[in-house]
């Protein structure tokens, strides 16, 4: 199957972990995924590319989930991968004792539920299509980690994969076929070295590096995170003020995975994950790149900027963690107008043309 990738697969979570010494000085650490198996268009792996088969559950909050429904928005996909949103409420799962944590609810319009089923819960779906999951965890006295999103299999009834960067390279390659915009290739293999040195420092200081920095049991951690996550900001800065993406004059998945944390951080990692040294908005190259991916025509005739809902995502986060925000209540500001002209065309036109085709 083709990578995003030349390193092995795996969760990020587990490939950027931090130590158990700085958990115990406050830092918050990520559970990784646990399901990973890739879909092909080749027969190579048990679940073979089809369309229809496969679904997405996402949470529309979620930035892990919205890599991936961005990019079947910009593949084409649609028609390919079923799409199920779940609810917007997720309880904490630092605060949830292993028998009561049930992991994001679904709508009480049965949407997240279309076969039926009977499902409140996104736990009840890990434990059909995996027995005995929340054991696994309660064993070692720890509660489940029923994360979105998930790609499953329809016809076996099976999680594929819970980790968002696998699940989009599978998105990117394995269904070409069926693809509305086949020719985009978000993962072009002469950019792989470039891609892993972006995604290495974006994924720990920035993509987690909003929920350290939020999360943080204490001072000393709370304040190396937020450090990091703001170098790395400016490190990104300097790079965009050169060329129009992370890795040049191509988007790949490097901007998605990103993009995503971006659109999110000025309409809440600034005030509930306390990441307020400076806004987004005060980087006008890192602001300009977040407009300009948001704002990318998609072959259905929408924009990118369609798979971002901003009252999904302040409910979510100011009405689900309650361990930093007691009473759920959801601050007015900022106003964000993520139409606002981005002039990345101007600064760089020779890659017009590049990003969607």
């Amino acid at each position: 199957m083709a990578s995003e990738s030349k390193r092995p697969a795996g969760s990020d979570a587990a490939k950027h972990a931090l130590t158990a010494e700085t958990a115990k000085k406050g830092a918050w650490i990520r559970a990784p995924t646990k399901f990973h198996e890739s879909i092909s268009n080749d027969g190579s792996t048990p679940f073979p590319a089809a369309a229809g088969r496969y679904r997405l559950y996402h949470a529309p909050a979620c930035p892990w989930a919205n890599r991936c429904t961005a990019v079947i928005k910009l593949k084409g996909l649609g028609h390919v991968i079923e799409v199920v949103a779940v609810g917007d409420d997720l309880l904490e799962l630092g605060n949830a004792t292993p028998g009561a944590y049930r992991g994001w609810n679904f709508r009480a319009d049965g949407s997240s539920d279309p076969d039926g089923w009977g499902f409140d819960h996104i736990d009840q779906l890990y434990e059909m299509a995996a027995p005995g999951f929340r054991k696994s965890y309660e064993a070692q006295g720890r509660a489940p980690y029923y994360s979105v999103p998930v790609l499953f299999d329809k016809e076996t009834k099976k999680i594929v994969n819970n980790e968002s960067a696998e699940i989009i390279v599978m998105l990117n390659s394995q269904f070409n076929a069926f693809a509305t915009n086949p020719d985009l290739d978000l993962a072009p293999s002469d950019l792989a070295d470039a891609m892993d040195a972006i995604n290495d420092k974006v994924y720990p200081y920035i993509n987690d590096g909003v929920y350290r920095s939020g999360f943080a049991r204490a001072q000393e951690a709370y304040t190396d995170a937020v450090t990091k996550l703001f170098e790395t900001l400016d490190w990104l800065e300097d790079i965009l003020s050169r060329q129009r993406y992370t890795t040049g004059d191509r988007l790949t998945l490097a901007d998605i995975r990103l993009w995503s944390t971006l659109v999110r951080f000025d309409m809440v990692y600034v005030t509930h994950f306390k990441c307020n040294i400076r806004r987004l908005h005060d980087y006008p190259n890192l602001w300009g790149f977040m407009l300009e991916i948001t704002q990318l025509p998609t072959p259905d005739g929408g924009k990118l900027g369609d798979t971002v809902l901003p009252d999904h995502i302040k409910a979510h986060y100011y009405g689900s963690h309650r361990g930093i925000n007691p009473f759920g209540i959801i601050p007015v500001g900022f106003e964000i107008d993520l139409a606002e002209p981005h002039g990345r065309d101007k600064k760089f036109p020779v890659a017009e043309e590049s990003a969607t085709a």
